[in-house]
């Protein structure tokens, strides 16, 4: 896809774009002339296009508020008197990209984005069929369409790139929520695991240990593999490399809730767990853990 960029985000810049879409001088002089003859139409189509979007279900999510509803009509009329300038310059193509960081923020779906584009170039086209005469009628046409094309284009662009870096963003909150390395005692880290361990979280396990591990200087990492439902040769080997990461920056790691299948599976693959401790359950490796860093766990008769 191509970048576009935003405010504060370099992408294409407009001469670029002008090229990628093919709008020449001759296309942004039809445009202009366009909008001189359009002009004492926009309030009228600017209203058409409304009463259309009335009946979208969108309309009720998000411009029912009569304050809402003016205050976009003002940017709209605003929109496309900047459109009808026919200069597109850089700062032209940050303002679009502007309204697709907009449109993204608020959720506001693409279909309707890309059906209320249309329906303003079937308005436009109603204004070409009064305004010009038929032999220009093809051209200023042309040129009115390659440059909505281009708005369209960085809207959607921009669009996507917000809500891209927004599900980046929450993948790694998940991902972090997924990896809470926690110091239950002195000198004693447990981080029970669930779910899938594929190589990115396999990564990312690592980074929050190590890192966890030189912040309390830690001697035990217990990692639970309880709610694992699959271990096979990648997930085995991860597993591997994650202990012996740690026991390089001198802590001993314990891997519990290791089932007699998960036990069978490991076997059976082959796998060589060399030094690595393991546990049937936590609780085991808890206590192990304890022993190890001298404190016992007694039972109160009180």
């Amino acid at each position: 896809m191509v970048g576009f960029g935003s405010h504060d985000q370099p992408g294409q810049s407009a001469a670029e774009l002008m090229e990628l879409y093919r709008i020449g001088n001759e296309d942004l002089d039809l445009v202009r002339d366009f909008g001189h003859k359009a002009a004492a139409h926009m309030d009228g189509m600017i209203g058409e296009w409304y009463d259309w979007l009335q009946n979208q279900q969108e309309f009720d999510q998000f411009f029912s508020d009569p304050e809402t509803l003016q205050r976009v009509q003002r940017l709209q009329l605003g929109y496309w008197q900047r459109f009808m300038d026919g200069s597109v310059t850089d700062d032209y193509v940050a303002m679009r990209a502007r309204v697709g960081e907009a449109h993204a923020r608020i959720g506001l779906p693409l279909n309707t984005y890309f059906a209320g584009m249309n329906m303003f170039l079937d308005l436009f086209q109603h204004v070409v069929q009064k305004e010009f005469p038929q032999k220009e009628r093809g051209a200023v046409t042309s040129a009115v369409a390659k440059l909505l094309h281009l708005d369209t284009a960085i809207v959607v662009d921009t669009y996507n790139r917000i809500v891209e870096d927004t599900l980046t963003a929450q993948a790694k909150s998940l991902m972090e929520m997924s990896t809470p390395v926690t110091q239950i005692w002195s000198g004693i880290l447990l981080l029970p695991i669930v779910g899938i361990i594929d190589s990115a979280r396999a990564r990312d396990i690592m980074n929050a240990t190590l890192a966890k591990i030189a912040e309390t200087q830690a001697r035990i990492f217990i990692l639970d593999i309880s709610g694992v439902g699959v271990v096979d040769t990648a997930v085995a080997n991860n597993l591997i490399k994650i202990t012996r990461a740690t026991r390089l920056m001198g802590c001993e790691s314990t891997i519990s809730g290791v089932s007699p299948a998960i036990a069978q599976t490991i076997v059976d693959l082959g796998i060589d767990v060399g030094r690595i401790k393991t546990t049937a359950n936590m609780k085991d490796a808890l206590s192990d853990a304890f022993h190890r860093v001298g404190m016992e766990i007694a039972r109160s008769h009180a």
